[in-house]
């Protein structure tokens, strides 16, 4: 347990299974749409689209949960425990985000919808760091958030104007939905240190499925004309909700919020990019655009994920690696401590000729 959770704390993991979830919801918005067209399901029938989602995630749950019980070699079934905190989870994960953001999306624009839901790993880690003091909020932290959203607004500005409209059933709800991913990235990352993250995760979305269904059909959704095609996408995409936020919970499980959530803001820039690939929109994803806005988003992660730590009463900025085997060695607090270049450690950590190439 020890070894896993020293490799996933290690920057490079955090930053490769992040990016495969988010290339994973990336690939799911042009199969969203592929999915209603096989189905012939109308972009506007909101309740039909709740409908698809509450069958799509109570999938995802069960695979995980068969996932995790052929992995234990026994039946996995949430007990007291378990439910209690994947309740929470589930209203605000999978009930309130999906419900309210299926609604807003069908009462504003493409464009604005999108920018709004970059605000999601903002609020994730304003949650974590000013409402229940995970975490500590600083400088570096707010630059990074900052430059990521600013890649958001980039990707979906481009060649598209925004006005400055404002509906509570459209922007209004995309903005409840985006809350409630921040207050669920938040509640993941505490639970999971009190029960498997991935039971969690399969509980919490068979459960959620389940409500979103009943909700769609009560507003008089359907899953409109079944066919082999459309089954397979919606079995996709239950894979995708299954690993892909799987693998987000476990990840939020030994990191701080701010160093996964960071990357949240990769997902437009996937989704832009697959849609190109997928739907034939490649004039909107391969232009200068989506240069910039792939290099604001890299440097915001890059910023987040970056220590301060203090050589000789000098303030060093160093590649968070470093940090922390300066933390297993000499027992640093997260927040990086006064130390000399003599102290036990820091030759191992950096010398001051490294950290002259690091801070000019």
């Amino acid at each position: 347990m020890e070894q896993t959770k020293t490799i996933l704390k290690k920057t490079w993991v955090v930053a490769a299974l992040a990016c495969v979830c988010c290339l994973l919801w990336g690939s799911a918005i042009p199969l969203i749409k592929t999915g209603y067209r096989l189905m012939q399901m109308d972009s506007a029938d909101t309740a039909s689209q709740i409908v698809f989602a509450g069958v799509r995630f109570a999938l995802a749950g069960i695979l995980v949960l068969i996932f995790a019980s052929l992995r234990e070699r026994k039946v996995l079934l949430p007990d007291r425990t378990v439910l209690k905190y994947a309740v929470p989870v589930c209203m605000a994960q999978t009930v309130c985000q999906y419900f309210f953001f299926y609604i807003g999306v069908a009462h504003t624009s493409g464009v604005k919808g999108a920018i709004i839901t970059g605000l999601g790993n903002f609020i994730a880690i304003l949650l974590s760091c000013l409402a229940f003091h995970k975490e500590k909020m600083t400088g570096r932290k707010m630059l990074g958030c900052i430059l990521g959203f600013a890649g958001v607004v980039v990707i979906n500005l481009m060649g598209n104007s925004l006005d400055a409209g404002f509906r509570l059933t459209g922007e209004g709800f995309i903005l409840i939905a985006q809350f409630s991913y921040g207050m669920s990235t938040v509640l993941i990352n505490i639970f999971s240190r009190k029960i498997s993250p991935v039971v969690l995760s399969g509980t919490q979305f068979t459960m959620g499925g389940i409500i979103l269904f009943l909700i769609g059909k009560g507003m008089g959704g359907h899953l409109g004309s079944v066919n082999a095609a459309g089954i397979g996408i919606i079995f996709y995409l239950a894979m995708v909700s299954a690993v892909a936020y799987t693998l987000w919970s476990v990840l939020l499980a030994w990191n701080d919020v701010s160093r996964v959530a960071i990357f949240g803001f990769v997902n437009p820039l996937f989704s832009v990019i697959l849609s190109a690939l997928v739907l034939g929109e490649v004039r909107q994803a391969f232009n200068m655009g989506s240069l910039i806005a792939l290099f604001l988003v890299c440097v915001g992660i890059y910023v987040v994920n970056q220590k301060k730590v203090f050589i000789n009463d000098i303030a060093v900025i160093v590649p968070r690696q470093y940090f922390l085997k300066c933390v297993t060695e000499n027992g640093a607090n997260s927040n990086g401590r006064r130390m000399n270049s003599n102290d036990a450690g820091v030759p191992k950590l950096i010398s001051i000729r490294h950290c002259a190439k690091i801070v000019p």
